[in-house]
């Protein structure tokens, strides 16, 4: 006997580099006198719209305000228009493939 081995499809997910604008809100976590912060994420989605929405819900979750949500493609995207992506990016872009999350890679409060 034989056993078939399960050939496992190619996942459709990709990693979607965003920039998500929060502002204020009780319990929110970002520094005193902050005005509101820059994220920088990597989120991973079947397109970028699924990206974009997991990640609202989940800051949502973190008593975060997103405002707004700007897109940067994936990493073959950024790479097609010259951008250098260094180790520590492409590994946190990685980590959120595998795991199918939300990876926050950078925090950038906004001050008056």
């Amino acid at each position: 006997m034989s056993e078939e081995k399960k050939v496992k499809k190619p996942s459709r997910q990709q990693v979607y580099t965003l920039l998500v604008e929060i502002g204020r809100k009780a319990g929110d976590g970002l520094p005193e006198g902050a005005t509101g912060a820059a994220l920088m994420c990597f989120a991973s989605g079947v397109d970028e719209a699924e990206a974009v929405r997991e990640t609202v819900a989940i800051l949502k979750q973190a008593e975060t305000n997103p405002l707004d949500v700007t897109g940067y493609g994936t990493l073959a995207d950024r790479e097609a228009e010259g951008q250098e992506i260094d180790a520590e990016e492409r590994e946190l872009m990685q980590r959120a493939l595998e795991e199918n999350s939300v990876i926050i890679a950078q925090m950038t409060p906004f001050y008056d």
